[in-house]
């Protein structure tokens, strides 16, 4: 089974944002938050595009010393951001998760 994002919609500022979810429903990637679906969509696509590429991935530590990563597009733009990890080990593997998963064609739109 592939993974697959989740398109959803804020109740409070009616904003879009997606998730990236690993084939066991884990959330690998969160998106910022966009004012239009489109906008939306169009990151995903970016992500599909992008997530092969180890290059596009920025391995960072947060203020209180846990591993995350971004994903950034060409421009340099963060596409999404992952969770923060307990070790640089499962950072690495949530950034071959978003290599794997990333370019699924499959969507579940729950706006």
């Amino acid at each position: 089974m592939a993974g697959w994002y989740e398109i959803k919609k804020s109740e409070k500022n009616g904003q879009y944002s997606f998730v990236l979810k690993a084939d066991n429903g884990e959330i690998i990637l969160t998106s910022e938050q966009y004012v239009a679906k489109s906008s939306a969509e169009n990151g995903i696509e970016s992500v599909r595009t992008n997530s092969p590429n180890d290059a596009r991935y920025e391995r960072l530590t947060s203020t209180n010393d846990k591993p995350y990563f971004n994903l950034k597009a060409t421009n340099g733009q963060v596409i999404g951001t992952s969770q923060l990890y307990s070790s640089t080990s499962s950072r690495d593997s949530g950034i071959e998760s978003v290599k794997t998963n990333g370019p699924t064609k499959i969507v579940k739109d729950n706006t």
